[in-house]
């Protein structure tokens, strides 16, 4: 959440220029349909191509939040990768849900290691839909990245739920017939997020993360951060997953702890209160990412080193970073990185394996959606 308001001018002037369109005023109205059915067709011609070359009748669509970090994009590289693997008679796809996301990631916001801006195309969920729709491949898997069936899962859910009622206007709607086969051939899967069962996924990623970061929990803290959602965007009640696995994580070691940046009761200042209530008052805490990918948040919000990171007179304020925040309460914070940065769980090949697990026995939409929301 550190350094938003440097990008302001910015992110007007992407918007003019982005691969998506997203709003930025009153644009005329023309103008926006031509945006859009740009993206429909670029999309378009870019499965067709995809699906003619490969041969494959299958497609695994991967959506993601998003990210503007080259090692997030490097992320989701390494996880496309794994899934063209677990799914070989698949194409595979890889798209963002946030326009921001996708705005900034095409205007190259960050740089590599070398110095270099990189740049990246991603595109929105309704886009390769249409697109998978219009080349009609025979079987389709739609696979949430996010970690929660929270807020960003519901939108997935919308959008896979719309594009099987033709509801995107592209350049023509699709095929009701091919539609209809899908859904009579129940064809088309939705895989849910990496903790979305409460007695099978959160055990197995206490499990996991244990086996990664057991040396450190013997060493001192070891604390996760989490994105969560405010109270009043809770879908699901998801949040609570987090409390979940802090419990099944402390089963393993006390020195585990879980926390967010947008939960209510679980802010950094709320996992100190729990540490202090363990009897840990100082040593060591090791910070780790709990999000598909090391992004802003695991960038900023968790490792955020110097003063643009620490108020001293408003020593809870989100734009405080855990490293500060917890050095300046008398613990030494540790960031560890691989490649000079941060991970985010997606670089986490046993994590990373739940979520390929979750497509493989993804349920049929209809049932995946009726599950999630039960009828009255």
């Amino acid at each position: 959440m550190k350094k938003i308001n440097s990008f302001i001018l910015g992110v007007i002037a992407m918007c003019l220029t982005a691969p998506v369109f997203t709003s930025c005023g009153d644009d005329d109205d023309n103008v926006a349909m031509e945006n859009i059915v740009s993206e429909y067709s670029v999309n378009d011609k870019m499965v067709a191509e995809q699906k003619a070359k490969s041969g494959k009748n299958e497609a695994v669509l991967l959506v993601a939040f998003g990210s503007t970090w080259n090692n997030a994009f490097q992320a989701f590289d390494a996880t496309k990768k794994a899934y063209e693997a677990a799914f070989p008679n698949a194409d595979v796809y890889v798209c963002f849900s946030s326009d921001i996301c996708i705005n900034r990631a095409s205007a190259g916001e960050n740089k590599d290691d070398e110095g270099n801006i990189v740049k990246r195309d991603y595109y929105e969920p309704r886009y390769l839909l249409h697109a998978i729709g219009a080349a009609k491949y025979g079987k389709i898997y739609v696979q949430s990245l996010q970690v929660i069936p929270g807020e960003e899962f519901a939108a997935v859910v919308a959008s896979v739920k719309k594009f099987m009622n033709n509801g995107y206007i592209g350049q023509a709607h699709l095929d009701d017939k091919y539609l209809a086969k899908l859904e009579e051939d129940e064809a088309i899967f939705l895989g849910l997020p990496l903790l979305n069962d409460p007695d099978v996924d959160v055990p197995e990623v206490a499990k996991q993360l244990n086996m990664l970061y057991s040396s450190e929990a013997a060493q001192g803290v070891v604390a996760f951060m989490g994105h969560g959602n405010p109270d009043n965007y809770d879908t699901f009640k998801a949040n609570v997953r987090y409390t979940q696995l802090e419990e099944e994580l402390q089963k393993l070691n006390s020195n585990y702890f879980v926390g967010t940046v947008d939960m209510d009761g679980n802010y950094k200042e709320d996992v100190m209160d729990r540490m202090k209530d363990n009897g840990i008052n100082n040593g060591k805490i090791y910070l780790h990412a709990l999000m598909s990918i090391a992004g802003d948040h695991a960038h900023n919000d968790m490792a955020g080193e110097g003063s643009d990171y620490w108020d001293a007179e408003d020593e809870t304020s989100g734009d405080n970073s855990w490293f500060e925040f917890f050095g300046h309460k008398g613990y030494t914070p540790v960031v560890p990185v691989v490649g000079n940065h941060p991970q985010g769980l997606l670089e986490l090949e046993g994590i990373r394996n739940i979520w390929i697990q979750h497509t493989k026995n993804a349920a049929f939409l209809e049932e995946a959606y009726h599950s999630m929301y039960p009828e009255e």
